[in-house]
């Protein structure tokens, strides 16, 4: 079955709920104790040594290539007084985890654009628990405008040395995604990070499935962010890459070894759905999961103004010898099922509506050999499935995941399926077997032929116009005849 070409690949950054307030300036100082080893100074060229307050303290202030250091300034005191030196050793942050510099100041309602000068603030981003980020300030206080000057110049010059960090987005913005919360999130918390670190933004927001058309006919600049669920981030990706197909002049219906896409996508997901769903709606948010462990969308966003880039593999999915799209992750047979029930039922709420398909389906008749067919390029993580759908595989190792449940008794299958959500392996059942695959081809058995489980009582589920429902990154796709997913 398996035999292999490498897939194309799509750079992205990730991520996507929601953050708790801001932190106080004070919270760098303990973080920067919790980061992990200092870097070394000794061998650092000093740029430039100042005295700033800090926080109550008047401090010795050292910028160096790689960091910025500061200690109180200490008075007399007797020798030997560890005390002391515990209370008021060095603190230090590094340059590359700064992403702003301002100039602090006293405004009144008079000088709404000027006012008395107070020092500078570093806008920096530090590491949390659960592979989460946050955005936090460290005050330098000095009323000198000629020092200030001299420092804000300083770290303006090293911030423009940071060539991998964008300096303007293109952003479209699902305005359907996860109850019509894309928007909000945006801008009550995107955004002003965003403008914070100075980078220019082009939003839009109207009929997603139609404002992506351009990015197929031409090519933009900018760095492309989406703001939305699974299906609007692997909308915008197929764009993305197809842009890319046409750029490198390949034929885009029988692309067999796919370019990479020249510009990375930013991935903010907006919420997390809190039942498992197996991939429907792109309720779940396994891109974000799998790209940085956490669906968050404070997390995103800093990954996208510090510039960080993951590469992450992409299949395509072609029938017939004719390209049909590009997709992280697929479901034949019962999550292809299940999802076009779903849509064919989008007047119910989405809970509702999910529950019902998923239920509808586990009550089909089923005929072949297979109740259910995986595709995975990513590990497919969430928060209800700790494991992911294919914890096997990796986000750039060129291969896929290949999972397949063979017949067997509903109770049985329904075991399998709730394994997703424990830290029990899913696989360990004698039905389902796992595979380390390149390419693989899915061939539907015609409605007159196979085999029913006896255990299986119900109506027989037919492939509407001789179609087969596949479910890729939780959009529907239908398909008269075999799948080649490479």
């Amino acid at each position: 079955m398996p035999r292999g070409r490498r897939g194309g690949r799509v750079s992205a950054l990730e991520g996507g709920r929601e953050e708790e307030a801001r932190p106080a300036a004070g919270a760098v100082q303990s973080a920067r104790r919790a980061s992990g080893r200092q870097p070394q100074a000794a061998a650092e060229l000093i740029l430039l040594r100042g005295i700033f307050e800090i926080g109550r303290d008047s401090c010795d202030v050292v910028l160096s290539e790689r960091a910025l250091r500061w200690q109180p300034i200490r008075p007399e005191r007797l020798p030997g007084d560890s005390k002391y030196d515990f209370l008021h050793r060095e603190e230090f942050v590094e340059l590359k985890d700064i992403f702003s510099v301002k100039l602090k100041r006293r405004c009144s309602i008079k000088q709404q654009k000027s006012g008395t000068l107070l020092g500078i603030t570093l806008f920096i981003c530090l590491k949390k628990e659960q592979n989460k980020l946050k955005d936090s300030t460290l005050d330098l206080i000095n009323l000198s405008e000629d020092h200030c000057d001299i420092w804000f110049r300083q770290f303006k010059k090293i911030l423009a040395g940071f060539s991998n960090r964008p300096k303007s987005l293109k952003i479209f913005l699902n305005p359907q995604s996860h109850k019509k919360e894309a928007a909000q999130v945006y801008y009550e918390k995107v955004e002003p990070l965003l403008k914070i670190a100075g980078i220019k933004t082009d939003v839009t927001s109207k009929y997603f499935q139609n404002i992506i058309l351009p990015l197929k006919k031409k090519s933009y600049l900018r760095n492309v962010v989406c703001v939305g669920g699974d299906g609007s981030a692997s909308e915008v990706a197929h764009a993305l890459l197809l842009r890319a197909q046409k750029n490198a002049g390949l034929e885009t219906d029988s692309i067999l070894t796919p370019v990479g896409a020249q510009l990375p996508l930013g991935n903010v997901c907006c919420a997390d759905h809190p039942r498992f769903t197996f991939g429907l709606a792109g309720s779940t948010n396994v891109l974000a999961h799998s790209l940085h462990g956490v669906s968050h969308v404070i997390t995103a966003t800093l990954h996208i103004i510090m510039g960080h880039i993951q590469p992450v593999d992409v299949c395509t999915f072609s029938t017939m010898g004719r390209f049909l799209r590009f997709g992280f992750s697929a479901m034949f047979g019962f999550g292809g099922r299940a999802l076009a029930v779903a849509e064919n039922h989008r007047w119910m709420s989405p809970n509702q509506r999910m529950d019902f398909a998923i239920m509808k389906a586990l009550w089909q008749m089923i005929q072949g050999q297979f109740l259910n067919v995986s595709i995975m390029a990513i590990p497919c993580q969430c928060a209800v499935a700790p494991r992911g759908l294919a914890p096997n595989t990796r986000l750039n190792n060129g291969s896929m995941a290949l999972i397949t449940a063979r017949n067997t008794s509903r109770p049985e299958f329904i075991k399998h399926l709730k394994r997703y959500a424990s830290i029990k392996n899913q696989f360990n059942f004698p039905f389902v077997d796992t595979y380390t695959v390149e390419e693989v081809k899915v061939c539907p058995r015609s409605n007159s032929s196979g085999h029913t489980p006896e255990e299986d009582h119900g109506p027989r589920e037919t492939a509407s116009g001789n179609c087969f429902p596949w479910n890729v990154d939780g959009d529907l796709m239908q398909v008269a005849s075999e799948v080649h997913v490479r």
